[in-house]
């Protein structure tokens, strides 16, 4: 097997162990063997990888990143590639509408819907933390996306947010002080939780900055927040 099918079997695996872990919520044998194909797999992959994963053409794929709608990142040799995360979710979203029957444009209703989830997200309360400040923009725009999360927050979400901050700590990604909160945080009732993540304490501020909800929305929802919050 090349480099390249087993860096697909490895992220085709992690998408079903994710799947089987929102079945089975706690089962520390599942977090253990996908953390461990997490760690050979890397944060990212190339998007050459990505579109054969999600069935779709390299052009294809590049287009929905011009677009804005896939987030990419820099690696340390300055190729553009594809965070982990997000690609299991779009992962999960196409073969759950392949599921449905067969696709021309496999992410088109993927990209569609998350399109229309930005549009409707309220921004009564998120244009009200506007700052001059560039930190303070910063801390708003965290604030304002923390919301968003919280409007949606469910057990599932908790579930795969606590594997997060498992594999942070593990790779030493977040301070001890910054994990052990957030892990007191996420023992709690969900409505507790979303009230932590909307509290506008200076404490709270610091803590978001360090938070493993980050890449829980869309990219085309991120992007909105940061269009409002100026």
């Amino acid at each position: 097997m090349g480099v390249v099918e087993r860096r697909q079997e490895l992220l085709e695996n992690i998408a079903r162990l994710r799947r089987v872990g929102r079945e089975m919520p706690g089962n520390r044998d599942i977090t253990a063997v996908r953390a461990a194909l997490e760690r050979e797999l890397g944060e990212t992959v190339s998007r050459r990888l990505a579109a054969r994963v999600l069935g779709v053409s390299h052009t294809a794929l590049g287009r929905w990143i011009k677009a804005g709608d896939l987030p990419v990142v820099y690696s340390p040799s300055g190729r553009v590639e594809v965070p982990v995360p997000a690609l299991l979710d779009l992962h999960d979203s196409v073969e759950a509408d392949r599921a449905g029957g067969a696709l021309r444009y496999p992410l088109t209703p993927t990209m569609t819907r998350q399109r229309d989830a930005a549009r409707r997200m309220r921004v009564d309360d998120l244009k009200d933390l506007d700052r001059d400040d560039t930190h303070d923009r910063a801390r708003a725009r965290s604030l304002a996306y923390h919301r968003a999360v919280g409007r949606r927050l469910s057990r599932p979400m908790i579930d795969e947010v606590r594997h997060v901050l498992a594999r942070w700590r593990e790779q030493g990604r977040i301070d001890a002080r910054y994990a052990s909160r957030w892990e007191q945080a996420l023992n709690r009732p969900v409505a507790e939780i979303r009230r932590a993540l909307l509290d506008e304490s200076p404490e709270a501020d610091d803590l978001r900055q360090n938070s493993p909800f980050a890449g829980l929305l869309s990219e085309a929802e991120r992007r909105r927040i940061v269009r409002e919050v100026r």
